[in-house]
Protein backbone atom coordinates (compact mmCIF):
# COMPACT_ATOMS: atom_id res chain seq x y z
CA UNK A 1 0.00 0.00 0.00
CA UNK A 2 1.31 3.42 -0.98
CA UNK A 3 0.01 6.80 0.23
CA UNK A 4 0.52 10.16 -1.52
CA UNK A 5 -0.68 13.60 -0.35
CA UNK A 6 -2.24 16.40 -2.43
CA UNK A 7 -2.26 14.68 -5.81
CA UNK A 8 -4.05 16.24 -8.83
CA UNK A 9 -6.85 13.91 -9.89
CA UNK A 10 -6.43 15.10 -13.47
CA UNK A 11 -3.56 12.59 -13.57
CA UNK A 12 -6.03 9.79 -12.87
CA UNK A 13 -8.88 10.59 -15.27
CA UNK A 14 -8.92 10.06 -19.03
CA UNK A 15 -10.36 13.57 -19.41
CA UNK A 16 -7.22 14.97 -17.73
CA UNK A 17 -9.47 17.13 -15.57
CA UNK A 18 -10.10 17.35 -11.83
CA UNK A 19 -8.62 19.14 -8.82
CA UNK A 20 -6.41 17.71 -6.05
CA UNK A 21 -7.10 14.82 -3.69
CA UNK A 22 -6.07 15.45 -0.10
CA UNK A 23 -4.78 11.89 0.20
CA UNK A 24 -4.42 9.15 -2.40
CA UNK A 25 -4.03 5.50 -1.37
CA UNK A 26 -2.83 2.87 -3.84
CA UNK A 27 -4.36 -0.45 -2.71
CA UNK A 28 -2.43 -3.39 -4.15
CA UNK A 29 -4.21 -6.19 -2.28
CA UNK A 30 -7.69 -6.95 -1.01
CA UNK A 31 -6.47 -6.47 2.55
CA UNK A 32 -5.16 -3.00 1.55
CA UNK A 33 -8.63 -2.14 0.25
CA UNK A 34 -10.44 -3.33 3.36
CA UNK A 35 -7.92 -1.77 5.75
CA UNK A 36 -8.16 1.60 4.00
CA UNK A 37 -11.96 1.64 3.95
CA UNK A 38 -12.16 0.62 7.62
CA UNK A 39 -9.82 3.46 8.61
CA UNK A 40 -11.62 6.03 6.46
CA UNK A 41 -15.04 5.05 7.77
CA UNK A 42 -13.84 5.02 11.37
CA UNK A 43 -12.45 8.54 10.92
CA UNK A 44 -15.69 9.55 9.14
CA UNK A 45 -13.75 10.89 6.16
CA UNK A 46 -15.22 11.07 2.65
CA UNK A 47 -14.05 8.27 0.35
CA UNK A 48 -13.76 8.20 -3.43
CA UNK A 49 -12.86 4.93 -5.17
CA UNK A 50 -11.03 5.41 -8.49
CA UNK A 51 -10.22 2.77 -11.08
CA UNK A 52 -9.04 3.75 -14.53
CA UNK A 53 -10.75 7.15 -14.34
CA UNK A 54 -12.29 6.61 -17.77
CA UNK A 55 -15.84 7.30 -16.62
CA UNK A 56 -15.18 10.03 -14.07
CA UNK A 57 -15.80 13.77 -14.08
CA UNK A 58 -14.17 15.43 -11.05
CA UNK A 59 -14.76 19.01 -9.93
CA UNK A 60 -12.01 21.59 -10.32
CA UNK A 61 -12.00 21.89 -6.52
CA UNK A 62 -10.94 18.26 -6.26
CA UNK A 63 -11.75 15.86 -3.43
CA UNK A 64 -11.30 16.84 0.21
CA UNK A 65 -11.16 13.28 1.53
CA UNK A 66 -9.37 10.04 0.70
CA UNK A 67 -9.10 8.61 -2.82
CA UNK A 68 -8.70 4.84 -2.99
CA UNK A 69 -6.95 3.81 -6.21
CA UNK A 70 -7.63 0.18 -7.06
CA UNK A 71 -4.38 -1.58 -7.98
CA UNK A 72 -5.27 -5.19 -7.13
CA UNK A 73 -4.39 -7.76 -9.78
CA UNK A 74 -5.11 -11.39 -10.56
CA UNK A 75 -7.15 -13.60 -12.92
CA UNK A 76 -8.05 -17.02 -11.54
CA UNK A 77 -10.04 -19.98 -12.93
CA UNK A 78 -13.11 -20.68 -10.80
CA UNK A 79 -14.37 -23.99 -12.21
CA UNK A 80 -16.76 -24.92 -15.01
CA UNK A 81 -20.36 -26.05 -15.36
CA UNK A 82 -22.88 -26.60 -18.17
CA UNK A 83 -20.36 -25.73 -20.85
CA UNK A 84 -19.32 -22.50 -19.17
CA UNK A 85 -15.91 -21.67 -17.73
CA UNK A 86 -15.89 -19.45 -14.66
CA UNK A 87 -13.11 -16.89 -14.25
CA UNK A 88 -12.60 -14.45 -11.37
CA UNK A 89 -10.73 -11.20 -11.98
CA UNK A 90 -9.57 -8.73 -9.34
CA UNK A 91 -11.17 -5.29 -9.40
CA UNK A 92 -7.85 -3.65 -10.27
CA UNK A 93 -7.26 -5.66 -13.44
CA UNK A 94 -7.22 -3.51 -16.58
CA UNK A 95 -10.43 -4.32 -18.42
CA UNK A 96 -9.06 -4.49 -21.97
CA UNK A 97 -6.19 -6.68 -20.77
CA UNK A 98 -8.77 -9.04 -19.28
CA UNK A 99 -10.67 -9.11 -22.58
CA UNK A 100 -7.41 -9.84 -24.44
CA UNK A 101 -6.66 -12.63 -21.95
CA UNK A 102 -10.13 -14.16 -22.43
CA UNK A 103 -9.85 -14.03 -26.23
CA UNK A 104 -6.35 -15.48 -26.12
CA UNK A 105 -7.63 -18.28 -23.86
CA UNK A 106 -10.46 -19.17 -26.22
CA UNK A 107 -13.14 -17.85 -23.87
CA UNK A 108 -16.11 -16.13 -25.49
CA UNK A 109 -18.53 -13.63 -23.96
CA UNK A 110 -16.70 -10.32 -23.54
CA UNK A 111 -15.00 -9.96 -26.95
CA UNK A 112 -17.33 -7.16 -28.11
CA UNK A 113 -16.20 -5.08 -25.12
CA UNK A 114 -12.60 -4.84 -26.34
CA UNK A 115 -10.86 -1.48 -26.30
CA UNK A 116 -12.97 -0.05 -23.46
CA UNK A 117 -10.73 1.74 -20.94
CA UNK A 118 -11.01 1.26 -17.19
CA UNK A 119 -10.71 -1.54 -14.67
CA UNK A 120 -12.64 -4.76 -14.08
CA UNK A 121 -14.19 -3.47 -10.85
CA UNK A 122 -15.86 -0.59 -12.68
CA UNK A 123 -17.63 -2.54 -15.42
CA UNK A 124 -20.48 -3.96 -13.30
CA UNK A 125 -21.32 -0.54 -11.90
CA UNK A 126 -22.87 0.78 -15.09
CA UNK A 127 -23.27 -2.56 -16.86
CA UNK A 128 -20.72 -1.56 -19.49
CA UNK A 129 -21.82 -2.42 -23.00
CA UNK A 130 -20.86 -1.94 -26.63
CA UNK A 131 -21.50 -3.45 -30.06
CA UNK A 132 -24.52 -5.44 -28.90
CA UNK A 133 -22.95 -6.97 -25.80
CA UNK A 134 -23.41 -6.01 -22.13
CA UNK A 135 -21.07 -7.18 -19.40
CA UNK A 136 -24.05 -8.18 -17.25
CA UNK A 137 -24.70 -11.06 -19.66
CA UNK A 138 -21.64 -12.92 -18.41
CA UNK A 139 -21.19 -11.73 -14.81
CA UNK A 140 -22.33 -14.37 -12.32
CA UNK A 141 -20.91 -12.96 -9.09
CA UNK A 142 -19.60 -9.70 -7.69
CA UNK A 143 -17.75 -9.72 -4.37
CA UNK A 144 -17.67 -6.43 -2.50
CA UNK A 145 -16.90 -4.86 0.84
CA UNK A 146 -20.13 -3.73 2.51
CA UNK A 147 -19.29 -0.52 4.36
CA UNK A 148 -22.47 -0.66 6.43
CA UNK A 149 -22.26 -4.32 7.47
CA UNK A 150 -18.43 -4.16 7.61
CA UNK A 151 -17.94 -7.47 5.87
CA UNK A 152 -17.41 -9.02 2.45
CA UNK A 153 -20.65 -9.82 0.62
CA UNK A 154 -21.43 -11.49 -2.70
CA UNK A 155 -24.03 -10.58 -5.32
CA UNK A 156 -25.27 -13.03 -7.93
CA UNK A 157 -26.36 -11.75 -11.34
CA UNK A 158 -29.96 -11.14 -10.30
CA UNK A 159 -28.93 -9.25 -7.17
CA UNK A 160 -26.75 -6.94 -9.28
CA UNK A 161 -29.91 -5.50 -10.86
CA UNK A 162 -28.37 -5.02 -14.27
CA UNK A 163 -30.19 -2.68 -16.65
CA UNK A 164 -29.12 -0.37 -19.46
CA UNK A 165 -25.95 1.32 -18.13
CA UNK A 166 -27.09 0.69 -14.59
CA UNK A 167 -26.76 -1.68 -11.63
CA UNK A 168 -27.39 -1.62 -7.89
CA UNK A 169 -23.83 -0.28 -7.45
CA UNK A 170 -24.15 2.81 -9.63
CA UNK A 171 -24.56 6.10 -7.79
CA UNK A 172 -24.04 4.52 -4.36
CA UNK A 173 -20.97 4.21 -2.18
CA UNK A 174 -22.04 1.45 0.22
CA UNK A 175 -20.27 -1.35 -1.67
CA UNK A 176 -16.69 -1.36 -2.92
CA UNK A 177 -16.19 -4.08 -5.53
CA UNK A 178 -13.31 -6.47 -4.83
CA UNK A 179 -13.56 -8.94 -7.70
CA UNK A 180 -15.89 -10.11 -10.45
CA UNK A 181 -16.63 -13.64 -11.67
CA UNK A 182 -17.59 -14.26 -15.30
CA UNK A 183 -19.14 -17.30 -16.99
CA UNK A 184 -17.56 -17.63 -20.44
CA UNK A 185 -17.92 -20.18 -23.23
CA UNK A 186 -14.88 -22.25 -24.21
CA UNK A 187 -14.80 -21.67 -27.97
CA UNK A 188 -12.75 -19.90 -30.63
CA UNK A 189 -15.91 -18.22 -31.95
CA UNK A 190 -17.66 -15.10 -30.69
CA UNK A 191 -21.10 -15.07 -29.18
CA UNK A 192 -23.87 -14.44 -31.77
CA UNK A 193 -23.29 -10.96 -33.19
CA UNK A 194 -26.16 -8.49 -33.12
CA UNK A 195 -24.72 -5.06 -33.92
CA UNK A 196 -25.19 -4.05 -37.56
CA UNK A 197 -21.99 -2.01 -37.88
CA UNK A 198 -19.97 -4.94 -36.56
CA UNK A 199 -21.61 -7.66 -38.64
CA UNK A 200 -21.14 -5.53 -41.75
CA UNK A 201 -17.45 -5.00 -40.98
CA UNK A 202 -16.98 -8.73 -40.43
CA UNK A 203 -19.11 -9.78 -43.39
CA UNK A 204 -21.42 -12.03 -41.35
CA UNK A 205 -25.19 -12.14 -41.00
CA UNK A 206 -26.95 -10.93 -37.87
CA UNK A 207 -26.83 -13.72 -35.32
CA UNK A 208 -23.72 -15.20 -36.91
CA UNK A 209 -20.42 -15.84 -35.17
CA UNK A 210 -16.84 -15.02 -36.10
CA UNK A 211 -13.36 -15.92 -34.80
CA UNK A 212 -12.74 -14.33 -31.39
CA UNK A 213 -9.44 -12.69 -32.31
CA UNK A 214 -10.91 -11.21 -35.49
CA UNK A 215 -13.89 -9.78 -33.60
CA UNK A 216 -11.62 -8.14 -31.05
CA UNK A 217 -9.34 -6.66 -33.73
CA UNK A 218 -12.31 -5.37 -35.72
CA UNK A 219 -13.93 -3.73 -32.71
CA UNK A 220 -10.72 -1.99 -31.68
CA UNK A 221 -10.36 -0.69 -35.24
CA UNK A 222 -13.96 0.59 -35.23
CA UNK A 223 -13.49 2.24 -31.83
CA UNK A 224 -10.22 3.84 -32.93
CA UNK A 225 -11.94 5.49 -35.89
CA UNK A 226 -14.36 7.07 -33.40
CA UNK A 227 -11.62 8.23 -31.02
CA UNK A 228 -12.73 5.66 -28.43
CA UNK A 229 -9.33 4.01 -27.94
CA UNK A 230 -6.94 5.93 -25.69
CA UNK A 231 -4.07 7.49 -27.65
CA UNK A 232 -1.85 10.21 -26.11
CA UNK A 233 -1.23 11.60 -29.61
CA UNK A 234 -4.95 12.02 -30.36
CA UNK A 235 -6.85 14.74 -28.47
CA UNK A 236 -10.14 13.16 -29.51
CA UNK A 237 -9.42 10.29 -27.10
CA UNK A 238 -8.99 12.63 -24.11
CA UNK A 239 -12.56 12.03 -23.09
CA UNK A 240 -14.80 9.95 -20.86
CA UNK A 241 -16.09 7.98 -23.83
CA UNK A 242 -19.79 8.39 -24.51
CA UNK A 243 -20.86 11.38 -22.43
CA UNK A 244 -24.61 10.77 -22.75
CA UNK A 245 -26.62 7.57 -22.64
CA UNK A 246 -29.02 6.70 -25.44
CA UNK A 247 -32.53 7.68 -24.30
CA UNK A 248 -35.07 4.86 -23.99
CA UNK A 249 -38.62 5.97 -24.81
CA UNK A 250 -42.09 4.56 -24.39
CA UNK A 251 -44.54 4.53 -27.32
CA UNK A 252 -46.06 7.96 -26.70
CA UNK A 253 -42.69 9.67 -26.17
CA UNK A 254 -41.33 8.00 -29.30
CA UNK A 255 -44.27 9.18 -31.40
CA UNK A 256 -43.82 12.73 -30.08
CA UNK A 257 -40.16 12.55 -31.09
CA UNK A 258 -41.05 11.25 -34.55
CA UNK A 259 -43.33 14.27 -35.05
CA UNK A 260 -40.39 16.61 -34.39
CA UNK A 261 -37.92 14.57 -36.41
CA UNK A 262 -39.88 13.93 -39.61
CA UNK A 263 -39.36 17.43 -41.12
CA UNK A 264 -35.57 16.97 -40.75
CA UNK A 265 -35.30 13.61 -42.50
CA UNK A 266 -33.83 13.42 -45.95
CA UNK A 267 -35.49 11.20 -48.54
CA UNK A 268 -35.06 7.58 -47.56
CA UNK A 269 -33.53 8.46 -44.19
CA UNK A 270 -34.82 7.09 -40.88
CA UNK A 271 -33.98 7.90 -37.28
CA UNK A 272 -31.82 5.15 -35.74
CA UNK A 273 -33.85 3.21 -33.16
CA UNK A 274 -33.28 -0.06 -31.33
CA UNK A 275 -36.12 -2.08 -29.75
CA UNK A 276 -35.78 -3.02 -26.07
CA UNK A 277 -37.03 -6.25 -24.50
CA UNK A 278 -39.66 -4.39 -22.44
CA UNK A 279 -41.32 -2.86 -25.52
CA UNK A 280 -39.66 0.53 -25.25
CA UNK A 281 -37.28 1.83 -27.90
CA UNK A 282 -33.72 3.10 -27.59
CA UNK A 283 -32.83 6.16 -29.69
CA UNK A 284 -29.33 7.17 -30.79
CA UNK A 285 -28.18 10.08 -28.64
CA UNK A 286 -25.39 10.86 -31.13
CA UNK A 287 -27.92 11.20 -33.95
CA UNK A 288 -30.09 13.57 -31.87
CA UNK A 289 -27.06 15.65 -30.90
CA UNK A 290 -25.96 16.12 -34.50
CA UNK A 291 -29.50 16.82 -35.72
CA UNK A 292 -29.83 19.48 -33.01
CA UNK A 293 -26.89 21.31 -34.59
CA UNK A 294 -24.01 20.05 -32.47
CA UNK A 295 -21.83 18.51 -35.13
CA UNK A 296 -18.48 16.78 -34.68
CA UNK A 297 -15.86 19.32 -33.57
CA UNK A 298 -18.47 21.73 -32.16
CA UNK A 299 -17.04 24.21 -29.66
CA UNK A 300 -14.38 26.90 -29.70
CA UNK A 301 -12.72 26.49 -26.31
CA UNK A 302 -10.48 23.87 -24.72
CA UNK A 303 -13.39 21.41 -24.49
CA UNK A 304 -15.19 20.45 -27.70
CA UNK A 305 -17.26 17.68 -29.18
CA UNK A 306 -14.97 15.03 -30.64
CA UNK A 307 -14.16 15.42 -34.31
CA UNK A 308 -14.78 11.68 -34.70
CA UNK A 309 -17.90 11.01 -32.62
CA UNK A 310 -20.69 13.38 -31.58
CA UNK A 311 -21.27 11.50 -28.32
CA UNK A 312 -17.83 12.27 -26.85
CA UNK A 313 -16.77 15.54 -25.24
CA UNK A 314 -13.01 15.98 -25.47
CA UNK A 315 -10.50 18.05 -23.53
CA UNK A 316 -7.90 19.48 -25.88
CA UNK A 317 -5.69 20.91 -23.13
CA UNK A 318 -5.70 23.90 -20.78
CA UNK A 319 -9.36 23.51 -19.86
CA UNK A 320 -11.36 22.90 -16.70
CA UNK A 321 -14.21 20.76 -15.52
CA UNK A 322 -16.27 23.94 -15.53
CA UNK A 323 -15.64 24.21 -19.29
CA UNK A 324 -16.70 20.59 -19.77
CA UNK A 325 -19.94 20.97 -17.82
CA UNK A 326 -20.72 24.19 -19.68
CA UNK A 327 -20.51 22.44 -23.05
CA UNK A 328 -22.44 19.42 -21.77
CA UNK A 329 -25.27 21.69 -20.61
CA UNK A 330 -25.34 23.47 -23.96
CA UNK A 331 -25.70 20.16 -25.78
CA UNK A 332 -28.25 18.74 -23.34
CA UNK A 333 -30.39 21.87 -23.38
CA UNK A 334 -30.20 22.15 -27.18
CA UNK A 335 -31.38 18.58 -27.71
CA UNK A 336 -34.19 19.03 -25.21
CA UNK A 337 -35.35 22.26 -26.85
CA UNK A 338 -35.24 20.80 -30.36
CA UNK A 339 -36.61 17.32 -29.70
CA UNK A 340 -38.20 17.32 -26.23
CA UNK A 341 -35.81 14.55 -25.10
CA UNK A 342 -33.62 14.90 -22.01
CA UNK A 343 -30.15 13.37 -22.29
CA UNK A 344 -28.59 11.86 -19.17
CA UNK A 345 -24.88 11.82 -18.45
CA UNK A 346 -23.11 8.47 -18.59
CA UNK A 347 -19.94 9.35 -16.61
CA UNK A 348 -20.00 9.52 -12.82
CA UNK A 349 -19.87 13.10 -11.53
CA UNK A 350 -17.87 13.98 -8.42
CA UNK A 351 -18.53 17.41 -6.92
CA UNK A 352 -20.34 18.65 -10.02
CA UNK A 353 -23.79 18.28 -11.54
CA UNK A 354 -25.42 18.75 -14.91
Amino acid sequence: MRVVENVPLSSFTTLKLGGPARRLVFAESESDVVETIRAVDQAMEPLLVVGGGSNLVVADEGWGGVVLRMATRGIEPAGSKDGRTFVTAAAGEVWDEFVAWAVGSGLSGVECLAGIPGLVGAVPMQNVGAYGQDVGETIVRVRAWDRDARRVVAFDREACGFAYRHSVFRGRDRHVILDVTFALEQTDLSQPLRYAELTKALGVLAGGRAPLALVRETIIALRRKKGMVLDPADHDTTSAGSFFTNPILDASSLEALHMRVRPLLREGETMPTFPEADGRVKVSAAWLIERAGFTKGFGSGPVTISQKHALALTHRGGGSTRDLIGLARTVRDGVRERFGVSLENEPVFVGVAL
